[in-house]
């Protein structure tokens, strides 16, 4: 399986910026990755901290 380049921190640091309000896309840009990638990460990832990403 193929190894992310971004740290569960990253992760979860985009999904909060999106949930406080920054755009999907300016937040996409700034991560270089693209929108469908943000939301397979909102499906996995939605809802946790970096501490229970890091657990999975």
């Amino acid at each position: 399986m193929k190894k992310t380049k971004f740290t569960e921190e990253q992760i979860a640091f985009a999904l909060k910026q999106a949930e406080t309000g920054t755009s999907v896309q300016e937040v996409v840009r700034k991560l270089g990755i693209s929108e469908q990638t943000f939301y397979n990460w909102k499906k996995k990832y939605g809802g946790l901290g970096p501490s229970e990403l890091r657990r999975l």
